[in-house]
């Protein structure tokens, strides 16, 4: 290979290094690509100039090791496709991810046949300190996490570790999501832009529009794409890029080629699923299952009449007509706007911003949202025949009325170690709005006031120049509001069984020990004491008769005489 193939050769020392051309910049965006063509006289001087000077890094002249490793990976899956495509002069495109996970060392295989990385220099900037528990039996402290793979909808990061034993069990590569929020609309989605990137490289002599073909669950983390208007399915690559969905409907990412797990904490490995409300790791709580049925009983006297109504954040829906009667969707959204949608044919359909499925057979219409719907959908049947039919619904109504935690509350010190709780609001969900009247939400028996929460805040020490008295590093902290009880009262019977009471208040202590009554609020993080109780409850001693003694020993004397108990 000679230098006008764009691969530029030069000598340091006692190795030889190949810098390619075209495949490294310093601004990437989601994807850089341009002909080979164009790279090759801009980089070949490039790199003859690093040559020139004589400078050298750990991968070669002027080049760091993951540029060298990035360089080698695609240099091989270039002339790999180049050995299956005619010997025809064409322009190739490359294209890279946002951030290339490429960390600085060498592959290796494990038993696993799994390609992990080892570092083989010392870098002193990967140490990191870690607590004993943290440690392993000849490892180093993990690395820093790397960039993300992407900017938004869901990237991956890496942390590398050493070896200094020269054997240890465990991997050396970890991973962890990142960039989790949305992307923009008009990002589109990032496997077809992968597939997008190939529209210019001939495939068998011919260029294609290339789409991302159907989901493959023996082989979820490859390249396949479709040409556009064709049958025609080709891998175009062995993996996605990481970050990559495994499927459209799941948050299940590629990483490496293997589709990892992905809750919906967006936490690799978790087991978190939204339940039926579209609560993470929910319970199902902050919304009720609605499901029935109906006889239309349209007439011509009565063409049109409505079946239910499905309100605007609802999930799951499920609405099925059996019968020759025709279903109309009526939408109306909270800005007032009123619009009616007749179902078209089957497949995948848009009613008033939310995205609907049809399924359809003989006298029989399926209609599928998964939600959670933008607006209120009015559900009619309009009459079309002599005949009567039947609707059939299921979905979840969100509660409308719902506690909200607030935000935390400002700390009670302004340095010298405070504390701050929040509290809970009643929320309006359906105009995203507080409820000054808690009546709502206490409608509902499953819509638990979630307790107010603590947390200390304000830790520095406070400058001598305000006065507070000097403590100790174990008596620093302001002490938590609690309940302070006060002595019970007399019994209200000494015996048979009484009641007491006590006054029970909730009082906080400041930074210089004065103790001042507080709300009851902040005493809520911890159960308030009975104010009430039995006592004495034993039995009062009673009267009892008992046998009368024997007459005086006087004679003529009548007396006799009992005790009583």
């Amino acid at each position: 290979m000679n230098e006008s193939e764009g691969v530029h050769v030069c000598s340091c020392g006692s190795h030889t290094h190949h810098w390619l051309s075209g495949f490294l910049g310093k601004s990437l965006g989601f994807f850089k690509y341009a002909p080979l063509a164009q790279l090759k006289s801009r980089d070949a001087t490039r790199g003859r100039q690093r040559c020139e000077s004589g400078t050298m890094a750990a991968g070669g002249c002027g080049m760091h090791p993951w540029e060298l490793v990035l360089a080698v990976a695609l240099l091989s899956s270039a002339v790999q496709a180049g050995a299956s495509r005619s010997q025809e002069p064409s322009q190739s495109a490359y294209f890279l991810p946002e951030f290339a996970l490429s960390p600085q060392g060498s592959f290796q295989e494990d038993t696993t046949e799994e390609r992990l990385l080892t570092y083989r220099h010392d870098d002193q900037s990967s140490r990191m300190t870690r607590s004993d528990e943290d440690r392993e039996v000849g490892w180093d402290a993990w690395g820093t996490w790397s960039d993300c793979s992407r900017t938004c909808g869901g990237g991956a990061s890496y942390s590398l570790r050493r070896c200094l034993s020269g054997s240890c069990e465990g991997r050396n590569i970890r991973y962890r999501t990142c960039s989790n929020m949305d992307c923009p609309v008009d990002a589109g989605d990032f496997r077809a832009q992968q597939c997008s990137a190939h529209n210019d490289v001939k495939y068998q002599g011919h260029t294609y529009e290339w789409l991302p073909a159907t989901h493959d669950p023996a082989a979820p983390c490859t390249l396949r794409c479709q040409a556009r208007g064709q049958g025609l399915v080709v891998e175009l690559a062995p993996k996605v890029l990481d970050g990559t969905r495994c499927r459209a409907d799941s948050l299940d990412m590629c990483i490496n080629g293997v589709c990892k797990e992905v809750g919906c904490d967006h936490q690799l490995g978790s087991n978190a699923r939204e339940d039926n409300c579209g609560v993470c790791a929910g319970d199902g709580s902050t919304c009720r299952l609605m499901r029935g049925q109906a006889l239309s009983h349209v007439s011509a006297e009565e063409s049109v009449k409505m079946v239910v109504e499905i309100p605007l954040g609802s999930r799951n829906v499920r609405v099925t007509a059996k019968g020759p009667d025709l279903m109309i969707v009526e939408m109306h959204t909270l800005q007032g706007q009123r619009e009616e949608y007749i179902p078209g044919p089957p497949g995948a359909h848009v009613i008033g911003n939310t995205s609907v499925e049809l399924q359809k057979g003989l006298e029989r219409l399926t209609l599928r949202a998964p939600g959670p719907l933008a607006a209120d959908f009015i559900i009619k049947v309009k009459d079309t025949a002599p005949r009567n039919t039947l609707v059939q619904f299921m979905f979840y109504q969100p509660i409308r009325y719902q506690w909200r935690e607030t935000d935390f509350f400002p700390c009670t010190v302004t340095c010298g170690g405070g504390y701050q709780l929040n509290s809970a609001e009643c929320v309006d969900t359906r105009l995203n709005r507080v409820v000054p009247d808690h009546h709502h939400c206490n409608l509902y028996p499953e819509n638990k006031k979630p307790k107010p929460k603590l947390r200390e805040c304000n830790l520095d020490f406070c400058p001598e120049s305000d006065g507070f008295k000097e403590v100790m590093p174990y008596d620093q902290f302001q002490p938590l509001p609690r309940w302070e009880l006060n002595p019970w009262t007399m019994c209200s019977a000494s015996c048979g069984g009484g009641t007491q009471s006590r006054s029970v208040v909730c009082v906080e202590e400041d930074v210089q020990g004065q103790v001042a009554q507080a709300e009851e609020w902040k005493c809520a993080h911890s159960s308030r004491p009975a104010e009430h109780q039995d006592c004495n409850t034993f039995d009062c001693p009673q009267w009892a008769a008992m046998e009368w003694s024997q007459s005086g020993s006087v004679p003529g004397s009548q007396r006799a005489a009992r005790w009583g108990m």
